[in-house]
């Protein structure tokens, strides 16, 4: 009796032994089985809404289940990043990043979660150059005479940006250390908050997605004044870039990415990437993503990885040049 209980129980064992090892693929292999959550670090109407909606709508007729979008704003996009690493991973609960996910982690002095360790990469998705707008207010129209400006008025022009830590944030930062000059930031919850506040002439210019500005700039409400990026940006190629205009080196790109939690299945991370790579490929999200400046891109999770890697050494080396702080 006592053996055959043993034998039992051995086996028993085995089979949990062969479940466990094939749990894995077995749930890559089942999913998506149902809805999945695809968590944006900012508020509607900014440029990762602008990008997000469409792609959920191109993933979801692909993968056959709903990508629901949910907005988690908050703490430059920490306050999300937080909900995704504790979230279980298991391919529901996406996260976009963009570069100041990469930023937070120099900027930030404690976080709640580990930039490198939480999360398992899954896409880049595309690239989308920033632009340097001007309110009407103010007279300048190009780098040296906006650099002429702040010298005259040291901390006197405004610069506002989408939240604290975020990409605007330390790029006026960069300019502003760059250039020798003194200007004085003021962070507003989303780029609807700059937009509205550029449009009331509240503050005197913005370091801004090209997306979401240059549809004021071409209503007459703003005037640019240069591209961060080290090219010209396809949806405005009359502006000149800052490098075109004196302040060499100066390049900062917009970019956006797809993660999940850490431990991820490696089978379902691999299928996202695919899935993603072909949404962006697609006709109508191409012209879609095209229409707001935005440059696909793509990439396998390990890509990702490596970028997310090399984007954390670079922009801990700008908070340390500039001074950038959390106020």
């Amino acid at each position: 009796m006592q053996q055959s209980i043993t034998r039992r129980a051995a086996v028993l064992a085995g089979a949990l032994a062969i479940s466990a090892l094939a749990g894995p693929p077995a749930l890559a292999q089942q999913w998506p089985a149902r809805p999945i959550q695809l968590v944006i670090p900012y508020p509607p109407g900014g440029s990762a809404d602008l990008l997000a909606r469409p792609l959920a709508m191109q993933l979801q007729q692909q993968l056959g289940q709903p990508v629901v979008v949910e907005y988690k704003a908050g703490a430059g996009g920490t306050v999300a990043s937080q909900h995704v690493a504790r979230a279980k991973p298991d391919g529901y609960t996406l996260l976009m990043v963009l570069a100041a996910h990469a930023i937070n982690d120099s900027l930030y002095p404690k976080l709640p979660y580990q930039t490198r360790k939480d999360f398992t990469p899954v896409s880049l998705v595309a690239n989308l150059p920033m632009i340097v707008v001007a309110s009407n207010k103010l007279a300048a129209r190009d780098v040296p005479s906006l650099i002429k400006a702040a010298q005259a008025n040291p901390g006197g022009l405004t610069f506002g940006f989408a939240g604290n830590g975020n990409t605007g944030h330390l790029a006026g930062e960069l300019f502003s250390t760059t250039a020798g000059v003194k200007m004085t930031h003021v962070p507003y919850k989303g780029s609807a908050g700059v937009v509205n506040a550029m449009l009331a002439s509240d503050i005197d210019l913005t370091f801004d997605s090209i997306s979401t500005s240059m549809p004021q700039v071409r209503s007459g409400r703003m005037h640019a004044i240069a591209v961060t990026s080290h090219k010209r940006s396809s949806l405005a190629p009359e502006v000149p870039t800052v490098q075109e205009q004196g302040l060499k080196n100066f390049d900062i790109n917009g970019w956006y990415a797809i993660i999940g939690p850490a431990d991820l299945p490696p089978g379902i991370a691999q299928r996202l990437s695919r899935e993603i790579r072909q949404a962006i490929a697609s006709s109508p999200l191409k012209e879609q993503m095209a229409a707001g400046g935005y440059e696909p891109v793509g990439s396998t999770p390990d890509e990702l990885k490596t970028h997310i890697d090399n984007e954390i050494t670079r922009w801990a080396a700008v908070v340390k040049s500039t001074g950038a702080r959390i106020d």
